[in-house]
This record gives C-alpha cells, structure tokens and sequence, in this order.
C-alpha cells in the first residue's frame, strides 16, 4: 500500500515559512514514494478559527505548487465522531471533569510553588493542581447540572495502568538526534485535557482520531510535537487506533533563535508573496531543493 500524509493547519492565522516547510515536505515526501497528500483543516477552536484564513491556507498551498485529495477533512465536521471517542474513555473510568478556571489553576499552582518546585509538562505548562479527581459522582452531577464550566481529563496514572511499554518509530530526527523505538513517556504530561464543555475534543484526542479514519500511515510533523507523541500513542492503544510512523522534522527559527508562530506575527506567504518571491525562492530560503 503506499503512504499516506498530511498537512493539518488551523486556520487561526496567516500561514508562515514554517508551515511552508512541513506542507512541503510532506508534499515531496508523498511525491516521491507514491503515497498520497491528505490536507485537514483542524479548526475545533471557533473563537479563533475564521473562513477568511482557511480560504487563505487554500491560495497559500496552492502557490506553492502542492495539490491534496479532495474532499478536505474538516475537524469542526466531525465533532460527533470526537464525542463518541470520549465516551468509550468514559466507560473505561478513564475520563474525570474538573471545574477550575485558568485563573484558579494559575492560583492553585503559585501555592504549590511558594512550598517547592511544581512539575510541568515538556511544554513548560504547569501539571494540573486541582483536586476534581477525589470529587464524589453526586459533587460531579451537582457542578454538571449547575451549568458551570468544565474540562474533562484523561486521568493519566489509570490510563497508564492499562497501557504498559508504549513505544513509537521516529523516523525524523527529533530531540537530540533520537531515532528508532522511542518509548513513550505520557505521565510527563499529567491528567491532559481531551474536552471541554463548550468543545467536545482537543488537539491530543482530534488528531489522533483523524488521523486513523483518514489511514494516516506517516505524520511528518514539527519536532516541537515529539513530545506530545506519548499522549498520542497512549490514546491510540486505549481507543484501539492504529500506529502510523512518525517523522519529526527541524523548525524554522527566526533570527533570534526562535520559532515561528502566528502569535509573535511570523510573516506571512501572502506578504512574501506579495514582496515579489517566487515559490521557488522559498524552497531555497527554508532549505529545501
């Protein structure tokens, strides 16, 4: 069978040279195997996700001279499909809400760092404080029917339990240089949220679950996600999900070092565009032939 990959922006923002790279280089890498290009449009978040940047992303690949399968999988579609994976979680007692705003977190972890170091997750985020796991199935229903807001968490020690010695194979180069069988180490990331109140999924449970209905067979993706492939391997095997392989790639950096991002205002392709570049001349500036 021939490979299958995937772009999967979000249209929260205008694509940079950072995108321009990995939908390249997933476009180059089904090209020259003979796999196919799926494109997905994650865009869960309807306060940040708009029409005019998905329409965007659209002109933006299209100048590059990619060309996807169509139809377009778009993940504000599917929300039922989300719903029903965190319900099979929930019958395994592997789902818990918690009621605590950013706030009340933000406050719950400076009282734990006034006595000491608080873990965070690879990212830098603080592992969640609270205390919702100990809350009785009546204090649940009560806060539920009150119509406050909730999360729903995986509850990683149980998930843990269940799902021993996950591994997955890195193709790419990753974090210092690790290739082969890399074994999972989701516990770094504490009890994640899988959904919200208002949004039944996240970014960890979304992707994984697309990427097995679509018969993602590589995810060729940004090395900043390295890490996050623990979370993914773990809800592949507690949802019965395929492993595909995993490729990931350097990160284009600004001068200063950093990466970049649509919340620091990366340039554009629109704007590159605009300023005269060709297509080809991007392939050159980010590194590929």
């Amino acid at each position: 069978m021939p490979p299958v990959l995937r772009f999967a922006p979000s249209p929260n923002g205008p694509l940079h040279l950072g995108h321009a790279y990995s939908a390249l280089l997933n476009f180059d890498m089904a090209r020259a195997s003979g796999g196919r290009l799926l494109l997905r449009i994650e865009d869960i978040d309807p306060t940040r996700c708009r029409p005019e940047f998905e329409a965007a992303i659209y002109e933006d690949l299209a100048w590059l001279g990619l060309a996807w399968e169509v139809p377009v999988r778009r993940q504000s579609e599917h929300l039922d499909e989300y719903r029903r994976a965190v319900e099979r979680l929930a019958e395994q007692g592997l789902i818990y809400p918690s009621f605590e705003s950013r706030a009340e977190i933000a406050r719950l972890v400076a009282e734990r760092e006034a006595h000491g170091v608080w873990p965070r997750d690879p990212d830098g985020a603080p592992l969640y404080p609270g205390n919702a796991k100990r809350l009785s199935a009546a204090e649940r229903a009560r806060l539920i029917d009150s119509g406050a807001p909730y999360s729903l968490r995986l509850d990683m020690t149980a998930a843990i339990a269940r799902a021993r010695d996950l591994s997955w194979h890195e193709r790419g180069e990753g974090p210092n240089g690790k290739t082969g069988r890399i074994a999972a180490a989701p516990h770094a990331w504490g009890d994640v949220v899988l959904a919200r109140k208002e949004t039944p999924t996240s970014y960890h449970l979304s992707v994984v679950i697309d990427d097995a209905l679509q018969g993602v067979t590589e995810v060729v993706r940004g090395e900043d996600l390295f890490h996050a492939t623990s979370v993914h391997r773990l809800l592949q095997h507690l949802l019965g999900l395929a492993e595909p392989a995993y490729r990931h790639h350097r990160l284009i950096r600004d001068e200063a070092g950093l990466k970049l991002s649509k919340s620091t205002g990366a340039t554009g392709l629109r704007e590159l565009r605009a300023s005269g570049m060709s297509a080809a001349e991007l392939r050159r500036r980010i590194g590929l032939p």
